[in-house]
């Protein structure tokens, strides 16, 4: 039972989060100027290049399961820092999305995949 959970939070945290990652990649490739926040300062396109990687890619990888846990941290740093710096000065509602995302993320990175995954299937991928 506990794989057959692992399944469903990756699925469900990957699924969810790919909502958001896609957008931002067809932003990405979409020419012209790129307008995105520029919240660690490495600069708007850097950011959305690292935001696009960590909400579309990390979260196809999460969904497959493959190279999990590796895959959860860009996701849970992302996720931190829109709590932290995009929402700091925000209510607590307008973080709580962001905190639960990173709380879920931070849990698959500890826990990892399960063996309904690729990394199940292929050898554990360890952190």
């Amino acid at each position: 039972m506990q794989d057959i959970g692992k399944l469903i939070l990756r699925l469900g945290m990957g699924g969810f989060m790919l909502t958001h990652g896609w957008p931002k990649l067809m932003k990405l490739f979409a020419g012209g100027p790129i307008e995105f926040g520029d919240p660690i300062g490495l600069g708007p396109t850097l950011s959305l290049i690292l935001t696009v990687f960590a909400e579309f890619v990390c979260s196809v990888l999460l969904i497959v399961g493959f190279k999990t846990k590796w895959a959860a941290i860009p996701l849970a740093f992302t996720m931190l820092v829109a709590a932290i710096i995009v929402h700091g000065d925000d209510p607590f509602s307008r973080q709580e999305k962001a905190w639960m995302y990173a709380v879920g993320y931070i849990v698959i990175a500890l826990i990892g995949a399960g063996k309904y995954s690729l990394d199940g299937k292929f050898g554990k991928f360890q952190v």
